[in-house]
């Protein structure tokens, strides 16, 4: 859906179909998206001063923080990564340098353009294969019959062809392969260059090298394959010979810095208090090298080089022990909008179980229906289920609505064991059904409330 027709009020609504509550942090990034569009309508000279305001989430796990950045990328087909703040290491120690998230984006951006440009050339590169099968379909027949004409054998092949009735037949294809196949030297072994284990691909390095040759040899190998899979094979590599390289690496490149997402899950991990050493200074210094990305830098890529300063960035964290003014001050600025999210209760899960469009209870439905058994559940058995999900977190570590995925598995476990697919049923989920199969659950959490 095109962003320029979605107001934010619009973007909420499409973000309640499938997370529940969080208002303050829909409408968070709902602006934030819509202020995108209103930047790309300014003339740019005013274009260039405005940068995106990112945003830091603030609440337990399992609320719906890392959902509202997936499905906003999604809405408006954006380039979406989602990175650790654990994972990183200062600059100097062993580890992934914070970079390599600007990497992960091009790349994902390269791979969502590629795909757009094949489906562009997918009508031209389906002629070609199509020819190129009917010709070895032609050419396997006459092989077999020498006293039938050639034009009678490409008119039978052509009808039989797109009547679908060859698909299962052998058919003799030749395909180019590399000169030199692919093949890893270690790092160190005759070759150490203090890379830590790496090694140097010197196929991806010969297949550019004979790639930007014209006349440079290639070994042909003959296959025998069936004209169905042969179609699957031929097709994306002659969509891959249609489509402009460069000009797709370089619009890719363009939609991450325009339209890019990167969303820094367990910032609240790399927080520091000040002072001290060892731990609080690794953190501290994670913090500084993630700084000047968030700022507006660039950034080398294998497909060439990308700015960060138009790139969203949405931070999460719990902040259960560090909170967010721990962050040391450059960053805090740079994130200028802070949205807490709310805990979840029993009404909220009941809601998550009813009313998402990827709702989990669906999503059983659809998968055991395949075994020919249909579910169905009921609305107290739904609100015994939110219940128990309320007290297990309250009682136990909150996992937020990833509790209800527990629960549902323990309580469809026999259902889901037993189904076979020989015969049909239908099971209905009431309340008796939830109390009987969870008796131990319900008896546990019921025992924990009188521990002190």
């Amino acid at each position: 859906m095109p962003v320029k027709t979605l107001t934010p009020a619009q973007i909420v609504v499409e973000l309640d179909k499938f997370i529940i509550g969080q208002k303050d942090a829909k409408r968070a990034v709902a602006n934030a998206l819509r202020n995108r569009y209103r930047r790309a309508q300014l003339p740019q000279e005013v274009r260039d001063e405005i940068t995106p305001k990112n945003i830091i989430m603030k609440g337990p796990t399992g609320v719906g923080k890392t959902e509202i950045a997936r499905r906003l990328a999604k809405l408006v087909g954006a380039p979406f990564v989602k990175v650790e703040a654990t994972k990183y290491t200062e600059v100097g120690y062993v580890g992934r340098d914070v970079e390599s998230m600007i990497r992960d984006l091009v790349a994902v951006s390269i791979r969502m353009v590629m795909e757009e440009k094949q489906a562009e050339v997918q009508k031209k590169a389906t002629q070609m294969v199509d020819k190129r099968l009917i010709d070895a379909i032609v050419n396997t027949k006459k092989s077999l019959a020498t006293d039938v004409p050639l034009e009678v054998l490409r008119e039978q092949s052509v009808q039989e062809y797109h009547a679908g009735k060859l698909e299962n037949m052998l058919i003799e294809l030749e395909t180019s392969e590399p000169a030199i196949k692919g093949m890893a030297i270690p790092m160190g072994m005759g070759g150490d260059m203090g890379m830590g284990g790496m090694g140097i691909d010197l196929g991806n390095i010969f297949d550019g090298l004979m790639g930007s040759i014209p006349n440079m040899p290639k070994n042909k190998k003959k296959r025998h394959i069936t004209v169905e899979a042969a179609r699957k094979e031929l097709i994306g590599e002659e969509a891959d010979r249609l489509i402009d390289k460069e000009a797709a690496h370089q619009e890719a490149i363009k939609r991450a810095e325009e339209q890019g997402i990167i969303f820094i899950d367990e910032i609240d991990k790399i927080a520091s208090k000040g002072g001290g050493s060892g731990p609080e200074v690794s953190r501290e210094g994670v913090q500084r090298d993630i700084l000047p990305i968030v700022e507006g830098s660039t950034v080398m890529t294998k497909y060439g080089s990308i700015k960060t300063d138009y790139i969203l960035f949405i931070a999460a964290g719990a902040f259960h022990i560090s909170r967010v003014q721990d962050l040391i001050p450059e960053l805090q600025g740079r994130f200028p909008i802070r949205v807490e999210l709310e805990n979840l209760g029993k009404d909220e899960f009941f809601k998550i179980l009813t009313q998402p469009e990827n709702a989990v209870t669906k999503q059983y439905q659809e998968l055991l229906k395949v075994d020919d058994v249909h579910l169905s559940f009921d609305k107290e058995a739904l609100k015994l289920i939110a219940e128990i999900a309320e007290n297990e977190n309250e009682t136990s570590e909150n996992l937020g609505a990833r509790r209800l995925a527990n629960i549902m598995e323990i309580l469809l476990d026999d259902i889901s064991f037993n189904a076979c697919g020989k015969e049909k049923k239908t099971i209905k989920i009431d309340k008796e059904f939830v109390k009987n199969n969870m008796a131990a659950l319900i008896k546990k959490t019921d025992l924990r409330k009188y521990v002190l």
